[in-house]
């Protein structure tokens, strides 16, 4: 994959709308929804920071829900493509590690670990039985090779849905190289080309940044590992976290941004 591809960057924006870790409640995106179609304008841009899916039973409804978001957006400002942006989230991540589990070393272990995080939940959505990839890890390439494609089949059959994770970026950022949008972090002492997985797992004591990387003042990311988030006082500070701790605390922030990195707001569902 070409660093392109993994890539975005927001040209002429007038203004970048981010939303942080859905964690496919469904419920809480409807006002975030709603406010985003109220509130848009024309050279609008959005991105989601990934985590889209998973923990929550409706992660296949709510990737068509944003699917839908982003038709609607298109539509009414003659947006393109590269105008409303995905990033890959952990979440993201470990599911299509499951959907190219006959390629695994270690299938049973893979298995238990993304499970253990939220990934069943995605494939309950998905009309699938966890315990069905549990039992089949165990039993060959072949085995386990019918399971997966079946599984891509269902995700093909549903409009948008392979494409959606087909075209997930890496991160994402202004024409003016000052604002920079990732899912938990990065690791400063790297260029955005040599991060390889610190997009979605994020990087040690990266909450602690407090210099721009690189031409960045100011990253945005959607996710965090610790409950801590001084969310009140993200305009003095680089780091800007679009997410609460605990993952059963169902509120979805978001944030309207300046190509400069200026936050111009910062809201959360009802």
């Amino acid at each position: 994959m070409s660093n392109e591809s993994k890539f975005q960057e927001f040209k002429n924006a007038n203004k970048i709308w981010a939303v942080g870790s859905l964690h496919s409640s469904l419920d809480s995106f409807q006002s975030i929804k709603k406010y985003i179609l109220s509130n848009f304008d024309y050279g609008d841009k959005l991105i989601f920071l990934g985590n889209i899916i998973g923990f929550g039973s409706k992660s296949k409804e709510i990737i068509s829900e944003v699917l839908s978001l982003r038709f609607q957006l298109m539509a009414k400002f003659f947006l393109q493509n590269e105008d409303v942006v995905f990033l890959r989230g952990a979440q993201e991540e470990m599911f299509s590690k499951l959907l190219q589990l006959q390629i695994a070393p270690n299938p049973i272990e893979i298995i238990e670990w993304i499970f253990s995080h939220g990934v069943d939940q995605t494939v309950i959505s998905y009309n699938f039985d966890p315990k069905e990839f549990t039992e089949i890890a165990s039993q060959g390439t072949i085995q386990i090779n019918k399971l997966t494609s079946r599984l891509n089949n269902q995700i093909s059959n549903i409009p948008g849905h392979k494409e959606f994770f087909s075209n997930l970026k890496h991160a994402a950022y202004s024409d003016t190289k000052e604002l920079l949008f990732v899912n938990r972090g990065v690791d400063i002492s790297r260029p955005l080309s040599a991060q390889y997985d610190c997009f979605w797992w994020g990087y040690q004591n990266f909450a602690l940044i407090d210099k721009p990387y690189n031409s960045f003042k100011r990253i945005v990311r959607g996710y965090q590992s610790n409950q801590y988030n001084d969310l009140e006082n993200s305009k003095n500070k680089i780091l800007c976290t679009l997410f609460r701790k605990p993952l059963k605390n169902k509120k979805i922030l978001a944030g309207i941004f300046t190509k400069n990195g200026e936050i111009l707001e910062l809201f959360e569902s009802k």
